[in-house]
């Protein structure tokens, strides 16, 4: 099932295009929405919750078209990048408030408040005016809030940035739970190892428009030829190093310890192949061969260069 659909969707601001022809599945469990500042990540998100209007195109959550649905926001929580509070009230004070404007009782509003500010260690603070919290806690703070109605789909903007490592280590983990709650995630970073950490389904942004979406190792795939590092633990390194140097696809081969070497080559794949047929001809006894460059960073690297 798609969680989030964009059909043909544009979004302009004036003469600024936010997004451009943008289709677009979304699936269950969590996904990261990628993509440096400027990418259109956030005008995704603001479309996906119901605050802004396609230009032109369709967007639907749960199957339900979002502009102009009240209904379906009940059914949606959102963690923005930009603070928004009334600095004097506590947060538990902030928390039950917008409990009660989401319809709970006073009890079950303050109870709900409570549990969340527990959930993300910001009891002790929980009388504190929200004024003089860090920016650490108000991103827990404003995460709290996306959870208080339980949402089905939880979009998060920029959700981890300034956060300390146990706070973003106790977010994260929140994410991991709603997800395996059957609860959806979709949050956006310009952080790599965020994205990675906590899911290999991407959808990576830049310019306006959707430049790849799918599993890592997928859009990895996408990238047939392209320059990487192979490290080649084997029993003989000098030997298929002098090998290896004298291949067009090879522009270096540095022995990093003993038994092992690590190539640079400029066509992975067609590396591979000649490797594989000077591995059988030499005889060599080969104990390990890894790419040194699968991570997400090389993939963004190269799909927006």
């Amino acid at each position: 099932m798609s969680v989030v659909a964009l059909e043909k969707v544009s979004k302009w601001y004036g003469e600024v295009l936010g997004l451009s022809d943008v289709t677009l599945r979304i699936g269950q469990g969590i996904t990261g929405l990628l993509g440096v500042n400027g990418a259109g990540k956030s005008t995704l998100l603001r479309l996906a919750t119901g605050q802004l209007a396609p230009s032109r195109g369709r967007v639907t959550v749960l199957g339900e078209e979002v502009w102009n649905n009240p209904a379906l926001m009940r059914r949606i929580g959102f963690c923005p990048e930009q603070d928004s509070f009334y600095e004097e009230m506590s947060g538990e004070a902030w928390l039950a408030y917008l409990g009660r404007l989401a319809g709970f009782g006073r009890k079950e509003a303050h109870a709900r408040a409570v549990a969340l500010l527990e959930k993300l260690d910001l009891r002790r603070e929980q009388r504190k005016r929200i004024g003089r919290y860090s920016k650490g806690m108000r991103q827990r703070l404003k995460f709290a809030q996306a959870l208080l109605h339980d949402p089905e789909v939880l979009f998060l903007d920029e959700a981890l940035t300034g956060t300390d490592p146990i706070g973003r280590a106790r977010m994260s983990e929140l994410i991991r739970e709603l997800a395996r709650a059957g609860r959806h995630v979709v949050f956006s970073s310009h952080i790599l190892h965020e994205v990675e950490a906590l899911t290999d389904r991407i959808v990576l942004l830049h310019q306006g428009r959707l430049r790849a979406e799918g599993r890592i190792d997928e859009i990895r795939r996408l990238l047939v030829e392209h320059p990487c590092e192979v490290r080649i633990e084997v029993d003989r390194p000098r030997e298929l190093a002098a090998k290896l140097i004298a291949s067009e696809h090879v522009r270096a081969v540095e022995r990093v310890e003993e038994g092992a070497i690590v190539v640079h080559t400029t066509a992975q794949e067609t590396f591979l192949r000649e490797l594989e047929n000077v591995l059988l001809e030499g005889g060599f006894d080969v104990l390990g061969l890894t790419p040194l460059d699968d991570r997400l960073e090389t993939v963004f690297q190269r799909l927006t260069e």
